[in-house]
């Protein structure tokens, strides 16, 4: 996706060889233009997967999943990181570490939102080492749902996630894969998963 990849070049600040910070257009300023495309480009890729509901985790990637979710007509859920004194019983719970923070989150999402038989749609800033989609999608199974694919605005191909979750037998889509980040620069991946 060119125009995300421009942003990546033009905004991204690599921190060193394993962390790239794209906190002025997608989590934490975001580009709402862009952020539209990007539920553009997902929905396209995934329109004849059946999908019935979106699942993301907060907070970063609430804004591509709620576009994704306009653009395919159908509800978006996020899973809580924190507790809530309004969701504690009947839900589902995970424990997911985070490779950013350095720590791990029980998620949890309320059992009212999610059906046997939804066919999910997983929607996340980043896929690293894969810990937010495992746990997304083992919600979405304890759910009796079915995880369609997953969908990753940009993916650390240097690191394992893509291929553990595709070795799991999810469909992985990533918007762009990033090869590198040595030498404090941001190397691309030429070719795209699902396309």
């Amino acid at each position: 996706m060119k125009l995300l990849r421009d942003k990546v070049m033009t905004e991204g600040i690599v921190l060193g060889e394993q962390v790239l910070k794209v906190d002025s257009f997608l989590n934490h300023q975001m580009d709402p233009l862009l952020m539209k495309e990007i539920g553009r480009e997902f929905a396209r890729r995934f329109q004849d997967e059946g999908i019935t509901r979106i699942l993301t985790i907060e907070s970063s990637g609430i804004a591509p999943a709620i576009m994704t979710a306009m653009e395919l007509g159908v509800p978006m859920i996020f899973a809580r990181k924190h507790k809530s004194l309004t969701l504690k019983d009947n839900i589902y719970v995970e424990k997911v570490y985070s490779f950013t923070k350095r720590e791990s989150n029980e998620i949890t999402v309320s059992k009212k939102f999610l059906q046997e038989g939804d066919r999910i749609l997983i929607i996340d800033d980043f896929l690293a080492n894969g810990e937010a989609a495992f746990g997304l999608a083992r919600i979405a199974e304890q759910a009796g749902a079915s995880v369609a694919g997953i969908g990753i605005v940009i993916e650390k191909s240097f690191q394992p996630g893509a291929g553990l979750l595709q070795e799991a037998g999810y469909r992985v889509d990533s918007l762009v894969r990033i090869a590198s980040l040595e030498n404090g620069t941001v190397s691309f991946v030429e070719e795209v998963h699902g396309q």
